[in-house]
């Protein structure tokens, strides 16, 4: 398969495609055989009709046809892969040619003009310092931590005064709609403050008494008739106060592995100090994140941005002409720009993300939108969402990358240890990338690998940095061991399929 691109804009590409016969026949077999067991060709068993019968009774053209719509999309996706390019839109094809018959030696070819991810130019992290708060930790810090140890060792005591932010209430609670009653429940345990049930009800259940009842309207987070507004009635059966056991050495005993509440306390202080750092880190990825936002130039047609529009309010079951696309487009906008610029940084970097981090990704947005986790990752699955996820989570993993090479001070000058809070560069990803290649030069179809005659330039030769049949190129007229050295480096960085097979095949 031969494959080549016109850059038409910078959003937008040609692709043209050709298959010779000979490479394209075995689909049109499989088509044959496709067919053959869908039709019946009086003399033959369904299934067992020979190709020159059946080309006969149905034409040669028919099954090309079916040849073309079955194979299409993997000769587009090989395409879009030897020429490392990514699309952003549905693509639109143009058949240019068919084979007319098996002795005919014409190609299947196509032509695409899909839009695509532009030229990104990033500025090389190392380059960029983000400056954040002094990551402080207040007693109060360290108070707050304890109090919550105590809880979880108190005890409930009942009381007759008018509940309060904290206290546990036994409440019954019952839901109308239009006159009809959807939901009830008796005795259930609720504290208040959790705002882990009905939108409001902290509010309502603040300054009721045992025995108490009051309605009021709000909408229903679970069951059939969830996101629906209710008649939501709640009756207070009984309040409780938690009770804290005293902070002495004896609580120290008991509720941890220390001897004493001033080792507890240091304790709980480091563990303070630990989130700090951790909220720095985050103040830090943010700040970066806007500076290279601001750096870095995405240019995006208004085709795209239309696309990302629609998808929303489609997702948001509101009609294309809503008022409410011209109110998140521009946000829309930068959003897909900096995932664009995230996703070039993360191939930079050779991220990969495997199983155990998805899952635990996976795990956290569950909890996110407070869903069963096993429900979330079918719904998932099954909606094909996984790698939705998993680039999520890549851009977020290069950003991390990125501030690793960043220099980190907060306003009290003092530099930040990164590595020391989000931990060391995995294995497999790259250290420090080089920022410098010119992507527009790659975009426009820069002939790099003619360029790397040179022995020092040789040396230099990056696959990344190339289309599938440029490395290709280069590698044939190199020596043996440059051959593997390169075929290494393309499987330690984009690890293209289709290049390794035909550097395998060199070597």
């Amino acid at each position: 398969m031969k494959s080549s691109y016109e850059q038409l804009e910078p959003t937008q590409v040609k692709l043209t495609v050709e298959v010779a016969l000979d490479e394209f026949q075995p689909e049109v077999d499989k088509a044959a055989k496709k067919i053959g067991n869908q039709v019946q060709i009086p003399g033959f068993r369904r299934g067992h009709v020979p190709e020159r019968v059946l080309e006969a009774q149905i034409g040669y053209g028919t099954i090309v046809q079916e040849a073309v719509n079955d194979s299409i999309d993997h000769y587009y996706q090989q395409a879009l892969t030897d020429n490392d390019l990514h699309p952003l839109g549905t693509p639109e094809v143009d058949v240019t040619s068919v084979p007319e018959s098996r002795t005919s030696g014409e190609a299947f070819g196509f032509d695409v003009t899909v839009d695509v991810r532009p030229a990104i130019v990033i500025p090389d992290p190392a380059t960029l310092t983000v400056e954040v708060d002094p990551a402080k930790v207040e007693d109060s810090a360290v108070e707050a931590r304890l109090t919550d140890l105590r809880k979880r060792f108190g005890t409930l005591k009942p009381v007759t005064r008018e509940a309060k932010d904290g206290d546990s209430v036994t409440l019954d609670l019952k839901a109308v709609i239009d006159g009809e009653e959807v939901d009830s429940v008796s005795g259930v345990s609720y504290t208040i403050g959790a705002g882990n049930m009905l939108d409001g009800m902290d509010e309502q259940l603040s300054g009721m008494k045992a025995g108490e009842t009051t309605t009021y309207t709000t909408k229903l987070v679970g069951g059939d008739h969830a996101g629906e507004e209710a008649e939501v009635t709640l009756t207070v059966e009984g309040v409780k106060e938690m009770e804290l056991p005293e902070a002495d050495d004896d609580f120290a005993q008991m509720a941890s592995e220390f001897d004493t509440m001033d080792e507890l306390r240091a304790d709980l202080r480091k563990k303070a100090e630990s989130d700090a750092e951790q909220a720095q880190i985050l103040l830090a990825r943010d700040g970066l994140l806007e500076q290279l936002n601001k750096a870095v130039d995405v240019p995006l047609s208004k085709k795209i941005i239309d696309d990302q529009v629609a998808q929303h309010l489609k997702a948001d079951g509101l009609e294309a002409d809503d008022k409410h696309g011209e109110e998140i487009r521009d946000q829309l906008a930068d959003d897909l720009r900096s995932q664009l610029m995230l996703d070039v940084m993360a191939e930079k970097f050779n991220i990969q993300v495997n199983q155990d981090e998805l899952f635990q990704f996976l795990l956290q947005q569950a909890q996110n939108y407070r869903m069963d986790p096993n429900k979330f990752i079918n719904a998932a699955v099954q909606t094909g969402q996984l790698p939705v996820f998993s680039g999520e989570l890549a851009r977020g993993k290069a950003l991390i990358a990125a501030l690793r090479l960043a220099t980190v001070k907060d306003t009290d000058g003092n530099e930040v240890d990164v590595a020391a809070v989000v931990g060391e560069r995995p294995e497999g990803e790259v250290e420090h990338p080089d920022f410098t290649a010119s992507a527009s030069a790659k975009a426009a179809g820069a002939d790099k690998a003619e360029d790397a005659t040179s022995d020092a330039e040789a040396a230099a030769f990056d696959p990344s940095d190339h289309k599938v049949d440029e490395v290709v190129a280069y590698a044939q007229d190199a020596d043996a061991a440059e051959r593997e050295r390169v075929l290494a480096a393309e499987k330690a960085g984009k690890a293209r399929k289709t290049l390794i097979e035909k550097l395998e095949k060199l070597a």
